[in-house]
């Protein structure tokens, strides 16, 4: 039996925005920037519809902890 997980769904869409919107070169971090990133995870959380908005911002909280070290840049492994 599979059991479908809305977060980790989001995840994997987040982790593939980065590659596909990075402009580092292939293999690179794929780090793209964290206004980005907020506006996608939000966007695409909210039409879900099972990722609470307490939820959603304890994410992007996170998140730009991480893109604050790295110069507002979100990498991929921060997924």
């Amino acid at each position: 039996i599979s059991c479908w997980n809305p977060l980790q769904s989001l995840l994997s869409s987040m982790k593939q925005a980065c590659e596909i919107l990075t402009r580092d070169l292939e293999g690179g971090a794929a780090r793209i920037p964290f206004e980005t990133i907020s506006f996608l995870y939000s966007y695409l959380a909210s039409i879900d519809g099972e990722i609470s908005e307490t939820e959603t911002n304890a994410f992007l909280e996170g998140i730009k902890e991480q893109a604050d070290k790295h110069y507002g840049m979100v990498l991929i492994r921060h997924f």
